[in-house]
């Protein structure tokens, strides 16, 4: 009995070991700190996968950029030393150009029409085209990064307010181009830049979320109004490398996709609380939200949808048509 017993543990041992080795590890990287909606959606997905599978699969979570920021995140995972990314659409505008249509300012009327987009036959079409490209990375969602407007130390209540005012846009002559459409003066400034740049005067201003104005801290340096012109409306993505994907089962691809549409709907979530949260700091801490009539801003913007979004003209009508 006693050597009955030996055998039947180490046959146990040996079973957990082998289950052990037999568990592969995906690493998942976002720029985003932990605790942010998109860290938090993704590491669910995880969660689930690892229940499903029995553990076959166990999901790692490196947030804050500690494997680098977004261009060097997405190398990585093109070669499949990580598994799953969240990133920027603009990275992948050289690979698959027709995601550069959603940097378009105001190619969407608000944030429920963006969503209708992604959500619908050209969310699902322009998810497909960056599989099929080159890229060797399957899309597997879209995530909110909410709508963009302006923050400045003096009020912007229309249009003109603007002139002479240095905003900080992102690092792209699009964007440069939307905020000199709008009658301010656009400066291409790294993010981590912004702090130090309004404290000294080098810029009057910026744009972004309120998540992010409030993180940032930058709303402590000089920003007193924050107007609602909601110019940009750029949604995200998150990305499996093909390598990790060709090796899975067809059953486990399937899960993959299903947790992966439930971490969108969840991040979406957790974003609308956090947006909420953060917008009520930001008025407790003294900032005036403006509001202001958007047509003219919009009507101002024209040359800048002529210049860079003529090859996207069809797409761009389609997305308009879109209730």
């Amino acid at each position: 009995m006693k050597i009955r017993r030996t055998l039947i543990a180490a046959g146990a041992a040996l079973a957990t070991t082998l289950a052990a080795h037999a568990q592969t590890v995906l690493k998942a990287a976002d720029v985003h700190p932990a605790g942010y909606p998109n860290v938090v959606a993704v590491e669910s997905l995880g969660k689930k996968l690892e229940a499903a599978t029995n553990g076959k699969y166990k999901l790692q979570m490196f947030p804050g950029g500690v494997l680098g920021a977004e261009k060097e995140m997405v190398e990585q995972t093109q070669v499949g030393a990580i598994q799953i990314a969240r990133i920027s659409l603009g990275v992948l505008g050289p690979v698959v150009p027709a995601v550069n249509v959603f940097n378009m300012p105001f190619v969407f009327r608000d944030e429920a029409h963006m969503r209708k987009v992604i959500d619908g036959p050209i969310g699902q079409e322009i998810l497909d085209a960056i599989t099929a490209s080159p890229a060797r990375l399957v899309a597997l969602g879209f995530m909110d990064s909410g709508s963009r407007s302006i923050y400045t130390k003096k009020p912007v209540r229309k249009m003109e307010d603007l002139k002479g005012q240095k905003i900080r846009m992102m690092g792209n002559p699009l964007f440069v181009d939307t905020m000199n459409a709008m009658g301010g003066n656009g400066i291409s400034m790294g993010h981590t830049e912004v702090f130090s740049a309004l404290q000294t005067g080098v810029i009057d201003g910026a744009e972004n979320n309120p998540p992010t104005l409030f993180t940032s801290n930058q709303y402590t340096a000089g920003i007193k109004y924050y107007t609602q012109t909601h110019h940009l409306i750029i949604p995200e993505i998150f990305v499996m490398s093909k390598v990790t994907w060709d090796k899975m089962s067809k059953d486990e691809q399937a899960l993959v996709k299903k947790f992966a549409r439930e971490a969108q709907l969840e991040q979406r979530a957790l974003w609308d609380k956090s947006v909420a949260d953060y917008s009520a700091k930001l008025k407790a801490a003294g900032i005036e939200w403006i509001e202001v009539d958007k047509k003219p801003f919009f009507e101002a913007t024209a040359p800048v949808r002529a210049k860079y979004g003529a090859q996207y003209a069809d797409l761009i009508q389609r997305i308009n048509a879109v209730q």
